[in-house]
């Protein structure tokens, strides 16, 4: 699995933090993980959190990632940022029982972590637990045994009312302010990391338009 690491402006001093803790549990695994950033508070590209979900979501639906790993603050602003788009199920995640049960419940792709509130001295403790929960187990398999075939059931109804509820990912980025999602693929490090796992053409010959 390719697991996509983005940070928000208020707690990119944190990526390498982050990042440690993320590499360190999932490597062993056989994951691999790409920083997106921000890589510090001072990046030239600024990202807001909904622009993390901007680009969650471009990454997630043009195959570039797997899965994505981001927050904020107190995680809120970017877990409704992620869950705008199609094709992102993200979970607010604050302890690993959390983790485990977003996996085996709601079989999702994306979670959003407070990387402020709660997060004090073991913060990076807590993130090795929560990627442990989250990764090490699979996915889907639901919880508790003897409710994983109503939550198996409810996940495909779930996916199927977001197929007729959602528009299409690049009928929505087309019709945002142009400069806002410019911005959310503007890190200095992101033509390399994405371009090398896009699996859609379509939202790649968008990205290009919007980096020339």
């Amino acid at each position: 699995m390719k697991i996509a690491l983005i940070n928000e402006n208020s707690q990119a001093a944190k990526n390498e933090i982050i990042l440690t803790a993320l590499k360190k549990t999932v490597e062993p695994m056989g994951h691999t993980v790409d920083n997106y950033g921000m890589y510090a508070a001072d990046d030239e590209a600024q990202l807001t959190y909904v622009q993390c979900g901007i680009l969650g979501a471009i990454l997630l639906n043009s195959g570039a990632a797997d899965y994505v790993i981001t927050g904020c603050g107190t995680g809120e602003g970017a877990m409704l940022a992620m869950n705008s788009f199609p094709g992102v199920i993200c979970g607010h995640i604050e302890e690993a029982v959390d983790a485990y049960t977003f996996a085996h419940v709601n079989d999702g792709n994306a979670v959003a972590i407070p990387f402020a509130k709660g997060f004090g001295w073991g913060g990076e403790l807590n993130l090795e637990y929560i990627f442990e929960k989250l990764f090490g187990f699979g996915h889907g398999q639901g919880y508790p045994p003897e409710r994983v075939e109503p939550e198996m059931r409810n996940k495909r109804i779930l996916d199927e009312v977001r197929t007729k509820t959602m528009r299409p990912l690049l009928d929505g980025l087309k019709d945002l302010d142009q400069e806002l999602v410019r911005g959310a693929v503007a890190g200095k490090q992101f033509e390399e990391l994405f371009f090398a796992g896009c699996k859609d053409a379509s939202i790649a010959e968008y990205v290009k338009s919007l980096r020339k």
